[in-house]
């Protein structure tokens, strides 16, 4: 019995011990982190990163502590995989703010709303799934992402934007405006919102006069045993700002290489708020400032022209040792990429713990520079545009433009002198229905000669648009040489014309096509650091090392339609308003009218002009011409006279109504 019972205790002891590691290691964790990088057009760039997430619902249970209740019941309700959903103002600039980095990659998005989500439900649940989504988060952003719901309005790609066949939904509304309404409750689902941490210098004038800036929110989840590891579910939300830095009388100096010395910035002057400290529910608070490949390799040029040597020995201390910049504070740590083909110009973080950090002390860093550089950004491997060909409001071409950049980082050089080397990309382009795309008139121009589509085509796939029903999808894999310096692609359409209810208040302005996504599955913008726990910890550095591929967005075209004239119907609105109130108003007159009222009015009437001296000189005037007086024959006469008018007027009123019924008719 004794031994029974040592047992049992024992099988208690190591349950409650597995319970409470468990416990320990599925927990709700919360980071917050901020990005800060210097561009090369005199601008700066902030990249706010928020991650929570929440353990399975099956060892974890409902209730959480962190995670925002609103989106788990979104995850559970619609058994969504994944999804994002971002809100832009601007576009971004690929060519000086870089695009072959994580954060053009992953964080440039469209003008206006972009949503895509991916179901875990049967495939024909899942247009209502994202009709429902759509409606839902249109009340959560106060936004008017209801408007997706219509079939017009989404599309379901196959492989050319997300590798989700089937259970993919994408759309997109280039006209949403963005402003603080859908900020506020983006906000509201961080646990601090912005009155603590790093949130709290979400200024939102500063933030609006940006030159660019996109709010987005993603969720991945393995809620439903689509994968076979469960991590639960993980919100990413981030916030991608481009600011101008106010120039001041040092910055405008032009120095002897004709160049004018870039804007000192620091956080109180592009936000106008200096942060207290972090947020108390964050597992972790860093700022990092980036020092771009480029840059590295201009201030590592300039310090070796100082040194006069010929390598240039860049030290870090306190502050970077080198003639281009100087910050401000401190940094806890310098983190350095490891980059295998350019070890000497590699990316270069400084990291700030804000732990550190309080109302008392706040962190306010300074970025000065001391020397005027000039740099440029990593480019993908080409430049993609989109324009509209043509003229009038009957047909038009849609043409791709992809124009060679130079090779970033030697990806592809030793390649090209062999030969052999192919580059290939994607196209994921969506059109409304009532621009009809021919589809058979696709021509290539390489170099800008006409080149067969076939030799340059690998797969396509093509959805056609159903007028009012659905839009057309367009999906292309090419491969081209290297050495191409530029290709186009165009396609022919007309314009199809709408009802007079579907056009928008502003019909004149013209309608959008949303932008085309161009991605190069073969290149991957990550980044690379030495094996550190401490670097795991933080989500914002775990996302530069993942391997995600290198895409852009081309601009939002504006086509005109033919627009009807809507003064016509305004003016037979009021015309047929005008003949009914007419008839109305006549034939209501006619009806209630009470003619003995009128004749006793008129009888007062005229018995107040006259009076007792208007009678007797009436009496008189009849004596006179010998002639009885007659008091009542005015009163006759008027009678009859009123009885007259009522008939005309109402054989007038009959006679309009029997013609517009003619007519009408």
């Amino acid at each position: 019995m004794a031994a029974v019972l040592r047992f049992l205790i024992a099988v208690l002891l190591f349950s409650s011990i597995a319970s409470a590691s468990l416990s320990q290691e599925e927990e709700e964790e919360f980071s917050e982190e901020l990005l800060l990088k210097p561009l090369a057009d005199r601008k700066v760039l902030a990249h706010f990163h928020f991650e929570s997430k929440a353990p399975p619902t099956r060892t974890y249970g409902h209730h959480h502590r962190l995670f925002p209740k609103a989106l788990y019941q979104l995850v559970q309700k619609f058994r969504i995989r994944e999804m994002e959903l971002s809100f832009t103002q601007g576009r971004w600039n690929y060519e000086r703010w870089g695009g072959f980095d994580p954060i053009s990659s992953s964080n440039a998005k469209p003008p206006g709303v972009e949503l895509w989500a991916v179901f875990d439900v049967p495939h024909d649940l899942v247009d209502a799934s994202w009709k429902n989504l759509t409606h839902t988060l249109s009340g959560l952003f106060c936004a008017s992402i209801n408007f997706l719901e219509s079939s017009t309005a989404y599309s379901a790609p196959d492989w050319g934007f997300q590798p989700f066949s089937g259970s993919l939904r994408y759309g997109s509304l280039p006209r949403e405006a963005v402003c603080t309404e859908n900020l506020t409750p983006w906000l509201k689902l961080l646990p601090c919102r912005d009155k603590a941490g790093l949130a709290a210098l979400m200024d939102r004038p500063s933030i609006y006069r940006g030159f660019y800036h996109s709010q987005r929110l993603r969720l991945s989840s393995t809620e439903f045993g689509s994968t076979e590891v469960e991590s639960g579910i993980a919100l990413d939300q981030t916030l991608t700002v481009v600011l101008q830095p106010t120039t001041s009388q040092r910055a405008s100096m032009t120095y002897s290489s004709d160049s004018v010395l870039q804007p000192s910035w620091s956080l109180s002057s592009i936000f106008g708020r200096k942060v207290s400290g972090r947020c108390v529910l964050a597992k972790s608070s860093n700022v990092y400032v980036q020092v771009e490949r480029g840059l590295v390799s201009e201030l590592k040029n300039l310090h070796a022209e100082d040194e006069g040597s010929g390598a240039g020995n860049v030290t870090f201390e306190k502050t970077w040792n080198n003639p281009g910049f100087e910050l401000s504070i401190a940094p806890n740590r310098v983190i350095k990429e490891v980059n295998i083909l350019h070890d000497e110009t590699s990316i270069v973080l400084y990291e700030y713990l804000i732990d550190n950090y309080s109302n008392s002390e706040p962190f306010d860093l300074g970025f000065t520079w001391k020397f005027p550089v000039v740099w440029s950004s990593p480019q993908a491997p080409l430049h993609a545009s989109r324009f509209l060909m043509g003229s009038g409001n009957e047909r038009g071409a849609i043409a791709i433009s992809l124009k060679a950049t130079e090779p970033s980082d030697g990806l592809w050089v030793a390649d090209t002198i062999e030969n052999s080397c192919m580059l290939r990309f994607n196209v994921f382009q969506v059109v409304p229905w009532y621009v009809r795309v021919y589809f058979h008139t696709l021509q290539v121009f390489v170099d800008g000669k006409p080149q067969s589509v076939t030799d340059f085509i690998e797969r396509m796939r093509i959805s056609p648009s159903e007028d009012k029903v659905s839009p057309g999808v367009m999906e292309m894999a090419l491969k081209l040489p290297c050495c191409v310096k530029s290709v186009t692609l165009t396609l022919e359409f007309d314009k199809g014309f709408l009802h007079i209810d579907e056009y928008p208040p502003d019909a004149n302005q013209g309608f959008d096509i949303p932008s085309a996504v161009i991605s190069f599955p073969d290149f991957h913008a990550s980044m690379h650091f030495l094996k550190d726990d401490s670097l795991n910890k933080s989500p914002l550095l775990s996302k530069f090392q993942e391997k995600s591929p290198v895409l852009c967005y081309t601009e939002v075209l504006l086509v005109p339609l033919t627009t009807p004239d809507f003064s016509m119907p305004y003016n037979v609105i009021t015309i047929t308003c005008t003949v009914f109130a007419l008839y109305f108003g006549s034939l209501l007159n006619v009806l209630r009218r009470r003619v003995g009222e009128e004749e006793r009015f008129l009888k007062r009437k005229d018995s107040k002009k006259t009076g007792r001296l208007g009678q007797l000189l009436s009496k008189l005037f009849a004596k006179l011409r010998g002639k009885s007086w007659e008091p009542t024959q005015t009163q006759s006469a008027s009678s009859s006279l009123i009885s007259s008018k009522l008939i005309f007027k109402v054989i007038l009123v009959a006679g309009i109504a029997a013609g517009w019924q003619y007519y009408s008719g």
